[in-house]
């Protein structure tokens, strides 16, 4: 059977891959009058009393909605919003997770929405957004929502990438601040993944788009946030295209358009190139071939690779974190804080050059990003410790897949019938 027909039959066949089930037990009469009327009713009073009350008695402390216009769908364009990560949340952080797909394409108005939907939900992930609409929406909704807003296509990207250039310099025997960064493209993630790295100690850093290198006053910069990050990167003020970027670069990162990089513009290259080619329709084969062409470290963000640079590794638990502590925001002191908490997830002994950075199914990852984030201030209105926040992570993601295994348990045994 073709790949394609495949993925299509295994959407089908679930009509999706998130479903409500139940989290308690009605098997009688007095279950029933427990979970619903007439005793219902004294969690409902209680509530009215005293909101504050509504994370103890009901779910929201543990839902996110995932919040997104369908402009920018891996890589696809506007093709409908209906290409959301719930699954990922639950499975990898024991976070009950749900699509709110919108069909909304003026600013305003999501943040509206959003903003009427917000006591529904502990927090909001901002997903397949448009270049265009991506840092103004989630501005907006940081001022006038008291949840914590998140966007895993720019902050989530930038956390893991950060780990996986982390370990990759380890294996280089370099520091991040010896080494020239050259990005391909300048979106909403390419920047965000640049300011991360500026924060963690990146010196020299060069984005590329259509006109070439990026640098401070060049002209048909129209973008504030594209304006923003020239002010802070290719200090040279260098020029040129890709290739001619490339010359005397250590690192080479792609997140939008495959094989803008050519195995022979690697050539160009300082030697112990790190190259990470991050498009989602980049090759099965690309990581072989670039280790061949002459770099030292390459990864792709394909999940059917050894050591994939994929965001489930760090959103999970930072959104985990989030919920648990009552945070209001997550600030940049709490995804460096999960970077930080990633890197080491991988020892040096356990590294190579196709080794580079903990595999999605690794699900230890995210109890440990909850946890080191947990160590950071941010808005927190609930006490919890990193050792609470570990345990109670591992019980969710546990829960999770004992009730995922005795599904396919009883899918099997309707299938055979």
């Amino acid at each position: 059977m073709q790949s394609r027909e495949r993925v299509l039959k295994y959407h089908e066949e679930r009509r999706g891959t998130i479903q409500v089930v139940s989290n308690v037990s009605v098997g009688n009469p007095g279950a029933l009058s427990l979970a619903y009327a007439p005793r219902v009713a004294e969690p409902c009073v209680g509530i009215g009393n005293d909101p504050n009350l509504v994370n103890r008695y009901i779910n929201r402390a543990n839902t996110v909605a995932i919040v997104t216009d369908g402009t920018a769908v891996l890589g696809l364009g506007d093709i409908a919003p209906i290409a959301v990560n719930a699954i990922l949340f639950e499975i990898f952080g024991g976070v009950d997770a749900f699509p709110i797909w919108l069909d909304i394409k003026d600013l305003d108005k999501m943040a509206e929405t959003v903003r009427l939907l917000q006591p529904s939900f502990g927090g909001v992930n901002l997903e397949d957004v448009t270049v265009a609409h991506a840092f103004g929406i989630e501005e907006s909704l940081r001022r006038i929502l008291l949840v914590p807003v998140f966007n895993d296509d720019q902050h989530g990207t930038a956390v893991v990438i950060g780990v996986a250039l982390t370990n990759a310099l380890r294996i280089t025997g370099r520091k991040i601040h010896e080494v020239r960064i050259v990005f391909n493209g300048a979106g909403t993630a390419v920047i965000s993944v640049a300011q991360h790295l500026l924060a963690v100690g990146g010196q020299d850093i060069g984005l590329v788009d259509r006109r070439g290198l990026i640098y401070q006053r060049r002209v048909g910069i129209s973008s504030p946030f594209k304006g923003s990050i020239a002010q802070v990167s290719n200090w040279e003020r260098r020029v040129g295209d890709l290739e001619q970027a490339l010359l005397g670069g250590g690192v080479f990162i792609e997140l939008s358009a495959a094989d803008a990089l050519t195995l022979n513009m690697m050539k160009g290259m300082n030697p112990q190139s790190i190259v990470f080619a991050l498009a989602k329709s980049v090759s099965e084969s690309w990581s072989v071939l670039a280790l061949e062409a002459g770099a030292q470290v390459a990864g792709t963000g394909r999940c059917n690779v050894s050591s994939p640079i994929h965001n489930v590794l760090g959103f999970p638990g930072i959104f985990r974190r989030a919920l648990d502590a009552g945070e209001r925001e997550i600030n940049l002191q709490m995804r460096l804080a999960a970077f930080q908490a990633s890197a080491p997830l991988i020892s040096e002994s356990e590294m190579r050059d196709d080794y580079i950075i903990p595999q999605p199914m690794d699900r230890p990852a995210a109890p440990e990003v909850a946890a080191l984030a947990a160590l950071e201030p941010g808005g927190a209105t609930r006490n919890i410790s990193a050792k609470w926040d570990i345990a109670y992570c591992r019980h969710l993601v546990n829960e999770v897949l004992g009730m995922n295994e005795r599904f396919s348990k009883r899918r099997m045994a309707f299938e055979a019938v």
